[in-house]
């Protein structure tokens, strides 16, 4: 593969696959009020926020960081009083139990208003309007969790980026394909892409974070007991799916600890991350192995996630599934053709998991996604594939791929909205 081919990807797997505190959507809010605040020079007196439908969905139920708490009233009062927009999704990692009471102040005072943005220019949309006295400023994260189009104080705009598209559909990346995913992951030189195995490190950390205590519906620990042991049996398998779940549940509830996200998500980052880790571990792979199949997991995420979109009606575990899938057969001994019968036979099985937010039961579509990932691998290994006069899957991958994209982005949008009307009126 060409240098500048290689240089291309590198650069878009480190702006997809970061560090983060807390779960993305309350965090990447709290991020634009952390901006909207520095902007304004000093703490807000009123705090405005418009969301698109799918942020909201992602941030009503899920707990921020360092808090007991859940939601975004929370994140949008530390998100003002001690984040700093320059740590990016790490914002709210100042976060201590004296900020927590003076945000619980906040909110009690009634200075933060969370609206619905109807007309919303793409799924992913923070709109922040911060007051005090005659002066505001106005921040707007469009298209990134990450990526801000705006930013103004009174009169004076610092920045004003138009939006293009909707929906994430100019950021697709179209000289990707699975074959090149599999190229490079297979014969980039080592040095180039070691820097993967920081998200082994992060997310191996947030799993056994979770060990230490009762975090969410506790089902990593559940699945590491006496009891889960006696039904899963003490195996790779059921090591791969208590790892996946303890950093989710850990993630979920709010520990203060951070994980590495793939596309703008930390649990897609565990997914991508804790089967192929453990896999390897326990197949004994060697580092490189495990490094090279990092990659190839997590860029298979990224390049499914590029035509699907940051935020979509379909479970996001259903990506980043199938990325640890391709980079399980690889451990396995896989070849190109037999990764392709992975993807294929993840696409047959999830597609049509539906995202109903952030919460602590992600870690149940976690551990579905990934045993199906465990599945699709032993299937691949032995040359078994879902056909293509089954169902959404063609001959070629990367058609099978875009179908389930296709009907992720567009097809599951009534679905997306009877999903929030619901949410909300409960």
């Amino acid at each position: 593969m060409e240098l500048e081919t290689r240089k291309k990807i590198i650069e878009l797997i480190k702006s997809e696959v970061v560090p983060a505190v807390g779960c993305t959507e309350p965090v990447a809010v709290a991020l634009c009020v952390a901006k909207a605040t520095e902007t304004l020079g000093c703490l807000p007196e009123k705090i405005d926020v418009r969301l698109s439908a799918n942020i909201l969905k992602n941030a009503m139920g899920v707990g921020i960081p360092a808090t007991g708490m859940i939601g975004l009233p929370i994140a949008i009062a530390l998100g003002a009083s001690i984040g700093k927009s320059e740590y990016g999704l790490e914002v709210l990692k100042d976060v201590t139990p004296a900020a927590v009471e003076q945000g619980k102040k906040y909110i009690d005072e009634q200075r933060i208003s969370v609206k619905l943005k109807a007309d919303a220019p793409d799924k992913l949309y923070i709109e922040v309007i911060a007051t005090a006295g005659n002066n505001h400023s106005k921040t707007v994260i469009c298209g990134g969790h990450t990526d801000f189009i705006h930013i103004s104080k009174n009169d004076d705009v610092l920045l004003d980026i138009p939006v293009t598209g909707k929906n994430d559909e100019n950021t697709e990346v179209d000289w990707l394909n699975m074959a090149r995913v599999y190229e490079f992951a297979t014969t980039a030189p080592l040095s180039e892409i070691e820097f993967i195995n920081e998200a082994r490190i992060l997310n191996e950390n947030a799993a056994e974070e979770s060990l230490h205590g009762n975090y969410g519906h506790s089902l990593g620990k559940a699945l590491s007991r006496p009891l889960g042991r006696g039904i899963m049996g003490d195996t790779i398998f059921s090591h791969i799916l208590s790892a996946t779940a303890c950093a989710c549940d850990a993630r979920m509830a709010g520990a203060k600890i951070p994980v590495m996200s793939n596309s703008g998500s930390g649990n897609q980052g565990i997914c991508a991350t804790l089967p192929v880790v453990k896999f390897a571990q326990e197949n004994h792979n060697t580092d490189e192995e495990l490094t090279r199949a990092l990659i190839l997991s997590h860029l298979t995420a990224i390049y499914v996630k590029q035509s699907l979109g940051k935020l979509s009606a379909l479970c996001g575990c259903v990506v980043a599934s199938t990325g640890s899938s391709c980079g399980i057969t690889y451990l396995m001994g896989g070849t190109y053709e037999q990764i392709t019968f992975a993807v294929k036979n993840m696409i047959a099985n999830l597609t049509g998991m539906i995202c109903d937010g952030a919460k602590p039961s992600c870690a149940l579509k976690l551990a579905s996604g990934v045993s199906t990932a465990v599945l699709s691998a032993m299937l691949a290994i032995q040359g078994e594939c879902v056909t293509s006069v089954e169902g959404i899957i063609d001959n070629d991958v990367d058609k099978s791929i875009h179908n389930l994209t296709r009907i992720g982005k567009d097809a599951m949008d009534e679905t997306d909205k009877y999903v929030l009307d619901i949410m909300v009126k409960k």
